[in-house]
């Protein structure tokens, strides 16, 4: 079985599922057989933690998580977010809207409830600080539902460490969930350090850099038209050129520690503290089983500053969002103050 970490009240496996996209965000979807059988490879595995939320693919991520996971309700811990979803637009298609007022947040709970076929998710995150909403006010409205018994923690995604103490004031704070990786840096400012004074989990999502790390995506003029990535700078042709120039020394330390680039990526993570659970996505099982592999690679404090030396926030080029992602997003950034 796998190490487990603490998550609250919860004990989980080291490494988590993030199950966005098998319905969202890089391209088409795989077949529903193939992520049913991919959810179930993993319980099987001994992942205990899976992370959806409303957002992906307007509500069908939840539908699969619901359908196939439901029957296994008691083996592992569920988490969700609300605050980003889809509504109807003028054209009748859905589109992305962030929403933290109270009642929206509550409406959101019902309607993820319904699609997870539970009666309680264990972990619901505001996906999204809404900077028009108070954080007080939709902690505020989280935190009933956790009275109500429709929630048994809370999480806040992308958010400061000044966020993160307001929202904590207001309810205690189990997870705060940020893109975290050797080529995205941020948490270090201040949040990962927070949480760990404030006995806060931090999950780390896109821990293998949206498929940089793995060192499997060598063209970015592939990615289909509707793949996320593709607004992304990091991914513009050139930025992307000048990273893949870090992956050869990468390598170099992989085959030091007899693992592969992506074991060697979510070893580093989970090194950085015991309050880190790396979520990496996949659709595949062989990735899966790799990924699961990081937890018995160890690595050496030279290696470890190796990494450090080789992939930081001087040697990426481009930022992780693009204007408008950034806007959205209350983390801090390298240069400001946070």
């Amino acid at each position: 079985m796998l190490p487990t970490r603490s998550l609250g009240p919860f004990q989980v496996s080291a490494i988590g599922l993030g199950c966005m996209n098998l319905s969202h965000a890089y391209g088409q979807p795989p077949a529903l057989a193939q992520a049913e059988q991919l959810l179930l490879h993993a319980l099987d595995r001994g992942v205990t933690l899976f992370d959806t939320a409303a957002l992906y693919g307007f509500g069908a991520n939840e539908e699969l998580v619901g359908k196939v996971l439901s029957p296994h309700r008691s083996r592992f811990t569920l988490a969700s977010k609300c605050g980003l979803h889809g509504v109807p637009g003028e054209d009748g298609k859905l589109k992305r809207v962030l929403d933290g007022r109270p009642a929206t947040i509550k409406a959101s709970c019902e309607a993820s409830l319904r699609r997870l076929r539970t009666d309680v998710i264990d972990l619901f995150y505001l996906h999204r600080w809404d900077k028009k909403v108070p954080i007080e006010d939709s902690v505020g409205a989280m935190a009933e539902l956790v009275k109500e018994g429709k929630v048994r923690c809370l999480g806040l995604s992308e958010v400061s460490a000044g966020t993160l103490r307001r929202a904590h004031a207001v309810h205690p704070i189990t997870a705060v969930q940020t893109e975290y990786s050797l080529w995205t840096r941020n948490p270090e400012i201040a949040v990962l350090d927070a949480c760990r004074e404030l006995g806060t989990a931090f999950v780390a999502f896109s821990p293998l850099a949206r498929g940089f790390l793995p060192g499997t995506l060598k063209d970015v003029s592939a990615l289909v038209p509707t793949d996320l990535r593709r607004s992304m700078p990091r991914f513009a042709p050139e930025a992307y050129a000048a990273n893949l120039t870090l992956l050869p020394a990468l390598q170099a330390i992989a085959d030091e520690a007899d693992c592969s680039l992506a074991q060697l990526s979510l070893a580093w993570l989970l090194q950085r503290g015991e309050h880190v659970i790396p979520i990496p996505g996949t659709t595949q099982i062989a990735h899966l089983d790799e990924d699961l592999g990081a937890t018995s690679v160890q690595l050496s404090e030279q290696q470890m500053a190796r990494l450090d030396e080789i992939v930081n926030v001087a040697s990426v080029q481009g930022g992780r969002y693009n204007a408008g992602s950034q806007a959205e997003v209350d983390t801090e950034t390298f240069g400001e103050a946070g």
